[in-house]
């Protein structure tokens, strides 16, 4: 049962599920699917959508956060920090490419309605680009972990596109509240010093603190955790390929691992419920807004990965050990898959639920890229590494 678990896990099964769950239900019974997703379970205002958005997707960002901070720590993909340059340019150009492209089609096939969608291509999905990149480069490639650092980064940067171009008029920007965050740094600093190995501590106090600042500062709060990880003791071993009571047992296993290993399969298996709450979208709301999305992010960021990698190298930044041209290509294709984020900027860009219809369904479409992805792949003879 174990391993039928974490085959499930690895190929994202949960988060697919629920997004097929939700276009059907969506398009069966869209009174039924709004009452299910917006029906207040706890007080007047928490429903199962804002528990999946800004307390489960927490944990979904922290556990991409340790995947990062085990690459920029000593031995890791992109250690010493100089190797991280890359893919953050590559970021850059996975952000501009897009929008530059969004606007393009905008003015050769829209219209001005469509506009403010323009942050929605800005977003690479992390837990299907991880899937995908496992399946085309092995587990240990080094292109597993620039797409990874990519797709982080600019789902950072997509959530700082809502705070900034999408902001509540009736709840505007307090910077002043991160200040609490800064503070939640200090906690987990200090917590790390006199060696709390229990990751618990860290979460219910040091997240909590960063969520509430987040929270006040009207930001969303899911990377708050984010802040955090890399504060966790790392000192110990990683261990891969056990499971969550192995390692209550295990000696010497990181705080940083018992961390991911314990937490990483809710999270995986929870994905059913973010697909469920975010992805449930009319068939009929498809117009050239869809389209647009779409092409803006799946060739937006092929060329701008791919071409500001180049210029990257260009100027004397390398491509982390092993990684070749090929690789940066197939990348680019892969970050072009924007479901997750990419829903959540949706959510704020358009308020006409028929435009955010329309736009989510060019985010969902993003999904089938997997497949050219996979065959591309084959044809460029991309190298898998298993080991």
């Amino acid at each position: 049962m174990y391993h039928i678990a974490r085959k499930m896990r690895n190929l994202s099964i949960p988060l697919l599920l629920g997004v097929v769950l939700a276009v059907f239900w969506a398009n069966v019974s869209p009174e039924g699917y709004e009452h299910f997703i917006h029906t207040p379970v706890i007080g007047e205002h928490i429903n199962l959508h804002w528990l999946v958005n800004d307390i489960f997707m927490v944990f979904f960002f922290a556990i991409a956060g340790v995947e990062i901070v085990n690459s920029l720590s000593p031995g890791g993909e992109l250690n010493p920090i100089k190797k991280a340059v890359t893919p953050l340019m590559a970021t850059a150009g996975g952000v501009l490419g897009p929008i530059g492209l969004f606007f393009v089609l905008n003015i050769l096939m829209g219209d001005q309605t469509f506009a403010n969608g323009w942050g929605i291509c800005t977003a690479t999905d992390i837990a299907l680009a991880w899937l995908v990149a496992r399946v085309i480069f092995g587990k240990n490639h080094p292109a597993v972990k620039f797409l990874l650092l990519l797709a982080v980064a600019d789902d950072a940067v997509g959530l700082v596109i809502i705070a900034v171009f999408y902001p509540d008029p009736n709840a505007p920007v307090e910077p002043l509240w991160l200040l609490l965050v800064v503070a939640a740094m200090g906690v987990a600093y200090v917590m790390s010093k006199i060696k709390i190995c229990n990751y618990w501590p860290y979460v219910l106090i040091a997240g909590t603190m960063s969520w509430f600042g987040m929270h006040c500062a009207h930001l969303h709060p899911a990377l708050s955790l984010i802040f955090i990880v890399p504060f966790l003791p790392k000192t110990g071993v990683i261990v891969k390929g056990y499971s969550a009571h192995s390692l209550e047992d295990a000696v010497g296993v990181s705080t940083l691992a018992k961390f991911e290993h314990q937490v990483a399969p809710v999270v995986d298996f929870g994905l059913i419920f973010f697909g469920l709450t975010n992805a449930g979208v009319s068939f009929s709301g498809i117009n050239n807004l869809t389209w647009i999305i779409f092409i803006a992010l799946v060739v937006g960021k092929t060329v701008g990965i791919s071409v500001f990698t180049y210029v990257a190298t260009l100027l004397t930044f390398k491509l982390p050990d092993g990684m070749k041209a090929r690789d940066v290509i197939t990348a680019g294709v892969i970050g072009g898959m924007g479901l997750t984020v990419a829903l959540f900027v949706a959510n704020e860009a358009f308020t006409d639920l028929s435009l955010q219809g329309a736009a989510k369904m060019g985010a969902l479409f993003t999904a089938s890229v997997a497949i050219v992805a996979i065959v591309l792949g084959k044809v460029l003879k991309v190298e898998k590494r298993k080991g």
